[in-house]
């Protein structure tokens, strides 16, 4: 472990963590992979040991936050705690996954035996060998923001002697993984979202069936030579599930045209938000995730999508999508083409370990408090709160109040949480050892 970086943004006294792990943890003579972690102390508590608290970020396929500011959940956890953000395997700069790297690999069932090991298996070993040997070795909690969640559940079946206390906002998965399910769960709630969105807007019904007519041409390019066809067109309404989804999508569609044409404003910021240049992870691990024992995968979204007549290209009002990934799009967008043939064998493939222990979650002594989002567009309600019911020692809070961002959107989501947790009498946090003797033993700040 090296400390490759010391500096200071206002507020904020920072740390880089550079590690050398795994690939694949059941097999370390596969070869090793890089990991990145960021440490964020309050400047004026930097000497003092305090208690780690961890990410877990939005996924899969998420790296670490960037915090421009001290603000939000970040600066309520930076009163207590020391917060770890990790860029999660294959992400940012931790050995990262790109079309470049999948496409160097000498055959296809060599790619998909790499994409297999970055599930959220490993990226709880991941962060148990930096709590190991970076942080101390003592108990630290987490905050596991939509895949976070998953990752989590994770966390409480296979290492739950590393954590004191855990927050989840949006994503508690369910135990029994069936993409298939929770894509038939998510299609009805995406369409209820278009309808709110047409109803705050009715006037995009007209916009939307124009750009679709002038993209059924077959003619419209993305500023990298990509064709814009409607299909991708509609993968936009992903962002009908954040708080502020429905006005980055209406002032889109705003300025569409330029003429009888679309603009290059709307073509550039279309190829932004559906490029997948970010995260190409996020589109080629989405349904793995939900990878179980002798079960497929089998593209579920595009299973499901095909018996919703409603969702079809042609179809006025044109319905958009949400967070559902289609093997069309391994074809038709320039940054995953080189994953193609590695996603298209992970989906027919049958054999994944298992992820989730509902026996050892059952009898969970962690402190667990969860928010669960009623009208969640991205992990279904219903699923989280029978996980809930299923894990012991897990307190929920539903609300109608925020969408799938409300962590992000207001401090006071993950105050609620800590209050929860408190109240029962948990989350007392080991305090973390040899804070010096770690910052003594072979590291330099640069």
């Amino acid at each position: 472990m090296t400390v490759a970086a010391t500096y200071t943004i206002p507020g904020m006294r920072v740390r880089d963590h550079v590690s050398d792990v795994p690939l694949d943890w059941s097999d370390p003579e596969r070869g090793t992979i890089q990991l990145f972690a960021r440490e964020i102390v309050d400047p004026v508590r930097d000497g003092d040991d305090l208690p780690c608290l961890v990410y877990l970020q939005g996924g899969p396929g998420g790296k670490g936050p960037r915090p421009l500011t001290r603000s939000g959940w970040l600066d309520v956890a930076l009163r207590e705690h020391r917060v770890v953000l990790v860029d999660q395997r294959g992400t940012g700069r931790s050995t990262r996954i790109d079309g470049r790297r999948m496409a160097a690999f000498p055959s296809t069932e060599e790619a998909a035996a790499y994409l297999a090991c970055f599930r959220a298996d490993s990226i709880v070993a991941d962060h148990e060998h930096l709590r190991k040997t970076v942080f101390g070795g003592g108990r630290w909690s987490t905050l596991g923001q939509s895949y976070g969640g998953f990752i989590t559940l994770t966390y409480l079946s296979r290492a739950p002697e590393g954590l004191t206390a855990c927050y989840v906002t949006g994503g508690l998965p369910g135990l029994d993984p069936s993409a298939a399910e929770v894509y038939r769960r998510t299609y009805p709630r995406v369409e209820a979202k278009n309808r709110q969105f047409y109803r705050r807007y009715p006037h995009q019904v007209a916009q939307v069936a124009r750009i679709a007519d002038r993209l059924a041409q077959g003619d419209v390019l993305l500023p990298d030579g990509d064709v814009l066809t409607v299909r991708r067109f509609q993968s936009l309404g992903m962002d009908l599930g954040m708080k502020p989804g429905y006005e980055r999508l209406h002032w889109l569609l705003d300025e569409a045209f330029s003429g009888d044409e679309l603009s290059a404003t709307f073509r550039h910021e279309v190829l932004t938000r559906t490029s997948y240049a970010d995260n190409p992870l996020f589109a080629a691990l989405h349904e793995s995730i939900y990878g179980h024992g002798a079960t497929a995968t089998g593209w579920a979204a595009q299973a499901e999508r095909d018996r919703r007549p409603q969702f079809a290209e042609d179809a006025r009002p044109l319905l958009f999508t949400g967070e559902m990934i289609y093997p069309w799009m391994f074809e038709e967008i320039a940054e995953l083409r080189p994953f193609r043939d590695a996603v298209e064998l992970l989906a027919t493939r049958q054999e994944w370990p298992s992820l989730y222990d509902p026996d050892r979650l059952a009898v969970n002594e962690v402190p667990v408090a969860a928010a669960v989002y009623h009208d969640d567009m991205y992990v279904d309600a219903g699923l989280q709160l029978d996980t809930a019911s299923r894990v012991g020692n897990l307190q929920t809070w539903i609300t109608n109040e925020y969408e799938h961002d409300g962590v992000r959107e207001d401090d006071r989501v993950f105050a609620r949480l800590t209050q929860l947790v408190r109240e029962t009498g948990g989350g007392v946090d080991d305090r973390r050892k040899a804070t010096r003797h770690i910052r003594q033993e072979g590291t330099s700040d640069a």
